[in-house]
This record gives C-alpha cells, sequence and structure tokens, in this order.
C-alpha cells in the first residue's frame, strides 16, 4: 500500500471540509473534478448530473451560517477515503427543503466515503443523521409518495 498516495487523499478531503467550512467556495475545484458525482444529493432539488455537487455545496452555505464541517476520524485505502464528520450551523438563508429560515442549531454526525483519482475527488457518498438534523431544525420529514 503507498502511505503517502493515502496520505495525500486524506489531506485532500481535509482541505475539502476546511473550504467549505470557511466559505470558500472558489477553491472547490481544487478538490473536486469538475464531473465528481454525488450518488447521495446535498440537497433536494440538486440535478443529477456530474458536477451538480459544486451547486449543491453552494446552496448548504447559503442556508446554514456557521457551517462547519469537522472530519473526526479519517480512514483511507487504495483511492477511497472514509470521513466520520460532525457537521453544524444555523439555518439562516433558504433552503429547499424549508424556504423560511428557523434560526436553530443543528449537529449532526454523517459518514462521507470519496473516490479520489488523478489528485481530485471524482465520487460521493454519504449517509447523515438527517432525522436529528430535521427534529433540531424544527423541519417536517418529507412525505412520501
Amino acid at each position: 500500500m503507498d502511505a503517502t498516495r493515502t496520505e495525500r487523499n486524506k489531506q485532500l478531503v481535509t482541505g475539502l471540509f476546511a473550504a467549505i467550512s470557511a466559505r470558500r467556495t472558489a477553491d472547490l475545484p481544487r478538490y473536486l473534478a469538475a464531473d465528481v458525482i454525488d450518488h447521495n444529493k446535498i440537497i433536494h432539488g440538486e440535478p443529477d448530473a456530474p458536477g451538480a455537487a459544486f451547486d449543491g455545496f453552494r446552496q448548504q452555505l447559503d442556508a446554514f451560517s456557521e457551517a462547519r464541517m469537522e472530519p473526526r476520524e479519517l480512514i483511507a485505502e487504495g483511492d477511497r477515503v472514509v470521513a466520520r464528520l460532525l457537521v453544524s450551523g444555523v439555518h439562516t438563508g433558504a433552503h429547499p427543503r424549508m424556504p423560511r429560515p428557523t434560526g436553530r442549531r443543528f449537529a449532526v454526525e454523517q459518514i462521507w466515503i470519496f473516490t479520489v483519482r488523478a489528485g481530485k475527488i471524482t465520487e460521493i457518498r454519504a449517509v447523515s443523521d438527517r432525522l436529528g438534523m430535521f427534529a433540531q431544525l424544527g423541519w417536517d420529514w418529507p412525505e412520501t409518495a
């Protein structure tokens, strides 16, 4: 196993979280491939197209002030990095699931799996405590069809 490559991949993922937490959306292309595939849509209404994650991150930052993505654990093997995060923020802007800001805070754990190729993140998969987030924000759970 190439320890240098796995460390570079972990640094890439850590850099992405730092850029998002610092609201540096112009830096996202340093970390994400232009055609990054997001298998777990970041935000309701995000187009199902390569590269749509860029707009999804921007929408999240517009909706949540004080947004933080704090890695608590990183595990890397080959071209994969798994991150366990504490994600937090305050709902102060419009969001497709809840257009009127609640002003409420949230903090939930999430697990993200990244695929890294040629020094960029090419795929994102994520699992998060959405029920916990919705409860903390006072949002109604979406109805199923």
